[in-house]
C-alpha cells in the first residue's frame, strides 16, 4: 500500500473537482443538445458515474470494496458516454487521478487506469464507426492519455512513499530517544545507587563496626572493675555514634527528594534554610535565574550537586559560612558553592566519592566540574551544564580541573 494515510487527506476537495467536472461535462453536453445533437446515451452515462459516486465514490477513499464498485461504473459509462459524444472523455481529468486515490497499490491502479482508457478508446473508435482514422485518433489520444497518467501517477505515488518513509524513520527516531532516555534516567539511577553503596560503607557501617568493638572493650572493662576506663570508652561511644548520627543525616540530606514546582532557585533556597537549622551554618543563596529558564533535567542536576556539595561541607569543611551562586540562561546554566572552611591541597588530593559522585552525575548531562581549594582559604565548587539537556557524554571525558574528594576536604 503507498501512501494511503496521505492519499485519503483532504477528500473534500476531491468531492469539489469530482462535483465540477459533472458540471462541466453536463454544460458541453447541454450545449451539443441544442444544437440538435442526440446526447441522451451520454448524459445517461454522466448520470451514472454522478450516483456512482455519491453511492461508492465518496466511501471508495477508505474502503476498497466501495472504490472497486465505482470504478467498475466509470469504466463502463466512459466507455458507452464517449460512444455517445467523444466529449465524454473530458471526464478522464478526475477518473483517472481517482483510480491512483482509490486503489491504493500501484500494480492496481496501473490496471486500473489501462482499463479506463482503452474503455474511452472503444468509445471514441465507436462514434467513429471503427473507421481507420477514427481507430487511429483514439489510439494516438488515449495513448497520450495514459503515458501522461502513468508518469503523473507514478511520480506521485513515489512522492507518497518517500513521505511514508520520512515519517516512519521520524517515528524510528522518537522511539530511539526515548530508548536513549530511559537509558539514561537508568544509568542515573545504578550510579546514584552504586555512590549511596559506596558511602554507606565507607562511612555508615565502618562508624557501626567501631561501636561494636567499643561496646565489647567497655562490657570488658565493666566486667574487670576499671570504672575510669569504662567511662572513656563510654564517652568514645558516645562521641562516635553522634559522628554516625551526622554522617546518616548528611547521607539523607544528599538523596532527599527533588522539589522542584517552585522552581530550581526555591529549592536551593529550602536546602540551605534546612542545612543552616541542623548545622547553625548560613548559607546565603543568589540567582539570577527565572523559573523555567533551564531544563527540569538540568534543575534537577544541579539540585543534587548541591545537595552533595553542602553534605561534604557539613563532614569536612569546618565552614563558618557558605555561599550559592547560580547564574545563567538557556544556552548553560553555571553554580558556584563557596564555604569559608579549613579547606585542602586540591592539587594533592586524590579522588574521592564525593567529587566522584558529582563528576559522573554530571557527565550525564554533558557538563563540567572544576574545583579551586587550599588549606585555610576555603573550597569553590564550580559545576557548569547545558540548560537543554544534550546527548550523554561517554563517562571519563567530564574535565575537572583538580582532582578533589569533597567540599573542604579529601573524603
Amino acid at each position: 500500500m503507498i501512501g494511503r494515510e496521505l492519499r485519503v487527506t483532504g477528500n473534500r476537495w476531491w468531492h469539489v473537482l469530482f462535483a465540477a467536472t459533472m458540471l462541466v461535462v453536463a454544460g458541453i453536453f447541454a450545449a451539443n443538445a441544442a444544437s440538435g445533437n442526440d446526447e441522451r446515451l451520454s448524459f445517461a452515462a454522466l448520470v451514472a458515474m454522478s450516483v456512482a459516486y455519491v453511492a461508492f465514490g465518496r466511501r471508495g477513499f477508505e474502503s476498497r470494496p466501495h472504490a472497486v464498485a465505482f470504478l467498475a461504473v466509470v469504466v463502463v459509462a466512459l466507455g458507452v458516454g464517449t460512444a455517445g459524444d467523444p466529449n465524454m472523455a473530458t471526464t478522464q481529468c478526475i477518473a483517472l487521478p481517482l483510480v491512483w486515490i482509490q486503489l491504493s497499490r500501484t500494480r492496481d491502479a496501473i490496471v486500473g487506469n489501462v482499463v479506463a482508457v482503452t474503455a474511452v478508446a472503444i468509445g471514441m473508435a465507436a462514434f467513429f464507426d471503427f473507421s481507420s482514422q477514427g481507430l487511429v485518433e483514439a489510439a494516438l489520444i488515449e495513448g497520450i492519455s495514459l503515458v501522461g497518467s502513468l508518469c503523473l501517477g507514478l511520480w506521485i505515488s513515489r512522492v507518497f512513499e518517500l513521505s511514508d518513509e520520512r515519517r516512519r524513520l521520524v517515528e524510528e527516531l522518537r522511539a530511539a530517544q526515548g530508548r536513549v532516555e530511559a537509558l539514561s534516567r537508568e544509568a542515573g539511577a545504578t550510579s546514584e545507587r552504586e555512590r549511596l553503596a559506596r558511602d554507606l560503607h565507607d562511612t555508615i557501617a565502618q562508624s557501626l563496626t567501631g561501636l561494636v568493638l567499643l561496646s565489647q572493650r567497655a562490657s570488658r572493662e565493666i566486667a574487670g572493675g576499671d570504672s575510669p576506663r569504662a567511662s572513656e570508652t563510654l564517652a568514645l561511644i558516645e562521641e562516635t555514634a553522634r559522628d554516625t548520627l551526622a554522617e546518616t543525616r548528611s547521607l539523607v540530606a544528599a538523596g532527599a527528594p527533588v522539589d522542584l514546582d517552585a522552581g530550581l532557585s526555591a529549592a536551593l533556597e529550602r536546602l540551605a534554610s534546612r542545612f543552616s537549622r541542623e548545622t547553625g551554618v548560613p548559607v546565603a543563596v543568589e540567582s539570577d535565574v527565572a523559573p523555567g529558564a533551564v531544563s527540569r533535567d538540568t534543575e534537577v542536576v544541579l539540585l543534587r550537586v548541591a545537595q552533595e556539595a553542602l553534605a561534604n561541607v557539613r563532614k569536612h569543611a569546618r565552614a563558618t559560612t557558605a555561599r550559592i551562586r547560580l547564574s545563567g540562561d538557556d544556552a548553560r546554566a553555571t553554580m558556584e558553592i563557596v564555604d569559608d572552611g579549613c579547606g585542602f591541597d586540591a592539587s594533592g588530593a586524590t579522588d574521592g566519592y564525593g567529587l566522584a559522585g558529582m563528576r559522573a552525575r554530571i557527565e550525564l548531562a554533558a557538563g563540567s566540574v572544576s574545583v579551586d581549594s587550599g588549606p585555610g582559604r576555603g573550597t569553590r565548587l564550580t559545576v557548569s551544564v547545558p540548560g537543554v539537556p544534550a546527548a550523554p557524554a561517554p563517562l571519563g571525558s567530564t574535565p575537572v580541573s583538580s582532582p578533589a574528594s569533597s567540599l573542604g576536604a579529601a573524603s
